[in-house]
């Protein structure tokens, strides 16, 4: 029998990245980080007189913390047990959008978390590595995780039978953070999510 399937994103599901991620820029580059929207322009600002950052910096600054300043990252609360519940009846797989050479590293992060589960990488949309991992996995009933709003329209189109559960797990990040339209529900703590992943999984039918 084929069991139900989660596909789950890491950062500010699983892992906080966005302080750690503050916090570094802050030290290493003297750049304030304002937590409040995915709009990093709107976020970065140098401190003092410096000219204006571009986006070539602000990748780079991303390029720079991944994977060298990974071990900052911690975990979300609940984040382990509701996936060890979820892993008794459902196949789990991570879809984080990090470069190809981070997988290594990622995997290693959540092992030391105690989270040992099949990690794939992804840049861009993720639609199209939903509705592949749903094939491989024989078109289970699958569940779909994930903090931006784009991913969740991507999967829409891609894999619309994916029910799919908006989540941000950053409390200064949630509330400058409009729920996905694509998405089915929202939910930004694990212990109802886990419910509500477990509920769909328990009632057998696709979105």
């Amino acid at each position: 029998m084929t069991r139900p399937l989660l596909i789950c994103d890491c950062d500010e599901v699983l892992l906080y990245m966005l302080q750690p991620f503050a916090d570094w820029l802050g030290e290493a580059h003297d750049v304030e980080f304002t937590i409040g929207s995915w709009d990093l322009a709107r976020a970065m600002k140098r401190r003092g007189d410096g000219p204006p950052l571009t986006r070539a910096d602000m990748s780079g600054f991303l390029g720079g913390f991944f994977p060298a300043q990974m071990h900052r990252q911690s975990l979300v609360p609940h984040a382990r047990d509701a996936l060890a519940a979820i892993a008794a009846q459902a196949d789990v797989v991570i879809l984080t959008n990090l470069e190809d050479q981070c997988r290594t590293h990622r995997i290693e992060q959540l092992a030391a978390f105690g989270i040992d589960h099949r990690v794939e990488c992804n840049q861009g949309g993720k639609g199209d590595p939903v509705a592949r991992l749903v094939a491989e996995h024989g078109d289970p009933v699958t569940v779909f995780v994930d903090d931006l709003p784009h991913h969740h329209a991507s999967v829409a189109e891609h894999a619309p039978q994916v029910w799919r559960l908006h989540m941000v797990s950053e409390p200064q990040l949630a509330p400058g953070v409009p729920t996905a339209p694509e998405a089915h529900a929202r939910i930004d703590d694990w212990r109802p999510a886990q419910d509500w992943v477990l509920a769909r999984f328990a009632a057998g039918v696709p979105a």
